[in-house]
């Protein structure tokens, strides 16, 4: 296969988001400890829910379904762009382009339905307290997860199927430090409008229609914490739901900042904008959220690490 300066032709190049300055070395070293921090965060999560039989509840399998996805969101981008950056390479094969545009698009979509069905979990711990264990059984959790897993996939699958046999004639740069959809077909020969107009209602169906069925369950969970008479017990219904709340805002907001603006009102730096914030921030943030404030992990922690001292 013919080759020059070391790239082969048939490689995208990925223009990345750092440049050689002082400047943007110490914003690549923060970006690489948030990273880790993520890793650490998300994967001491999953840990806590696997290892206490106190957590093997619906939401607490829910959550660990949430970390694991933002532990291998993160792991699908960060890597390939340090390695990038740091030995001075910018390229990535057309093989590998496909399995992380692939890989980024199953995880996102599959986080917008689980977050979408956590929120079915919190209404019916809300509002129908004492149906709570027939109606989130073992197996509707279990069914939960596997179709925000299934749902993920299959969207992804055909998506990065169509937009890989499109072929790509002209200049391979990729303005992003990842193979991301939009920057990917802006690359493509040929009439793209048809499916740029199926790839906007697709994106409709997996982050509008989500956020409208959230609200839906939090309109219900409001009204029903409203009508309680206990202080406390509006407190605590508060406390559970406000974490996840936290998390569909930034993760929906993020994703409507993204993709939901007009082509008009986009340009490159905004599009890396977007994306570091929901490939590194907000994986970043998710562990923080739920476990800050979260009084069972935190008596999970203290417990693991008593079991591991008396050992």
């Amino acid at each position: 296969m013919w080759q020059r300066n070391g790239t082969s032709l048939l490689d995208f190049i990925l223009e990345g988001i750092f440049d050689d300055s002082p400047t943007h070395a110490f914003l690549f070293s923060l970006t690489m400890v948030v990273f880790l921090v993520a890793v650490s965060g998300n994967s001491l999560t999953i840990l806590l829910i696997c290892a206490d039989p106190r957590l093997h509840t619906p939401m607490y399998f829910l959550l660990s379904q949430l970390s694991l996805l933002d532990l291998m969101y993160v792991s699908t981008t960060i890597p390939k762009m340090a390695a990038n950056y740091l030995s001075g390479r910018k390229s990535i094969s057309f093989v590998g382009c496909a399995i992380q545009h692939f890989f980024y698009m199953f995880l996102a979509a599959t986080e917008c339905v689980l977050l979408t069905l956590m929120s079915y979990d919190r209404y019916v711990a809300i509002c129908n307290p004492l149906r709570y264990t027939i109606l989130m059984n073992r197996r509707v959790t279990l069914m939960m997860a596997v179709i925000s897993w299934l749902g993920g996939f299959i969207k992804s699958f055909i998506h990065t199927m169509i937009l890989m046999h499109f072929p790509f004639c002209g200049s391979r740069k990729i303005r992003h430090f990842y193979c991301e959809f939009p920057a990917v077909l802006k690359l493509a020969c040929g009439d793209v409008t048809l499916y740029e107009k199926t790839v906007y209602i697709s994106t409709v169906c997996f982050i509008i229609f989500p956020i409208l069925l959230v609200s839906t369950s939090y309109t219900f969970i409001i009204r029903s914490v409203i009508q309680m008479r206990s202080a406390g017990s509006k407190r605590n219904a508060f406390a559970t739901c406000s974490s996840h709340l936290t998390v569909v805002s930034l993760w929906f907001g993020a994703l409507i900042f993204s993709y939901m603006r007009p082509r008009s009102q986009r340009t490159p730096l905004q599009d890396k904008v977007g994306s570091v914030f929901y490939t590194i921030i907000t994986p970043t943030l998710n562990p923080l959220i739920y476990t800050l404030r979260n009084k069972d992990i935190a008596k999970a922690v203290r417990r693991v690490l008593g079991r591991g001292s008396t050992q």
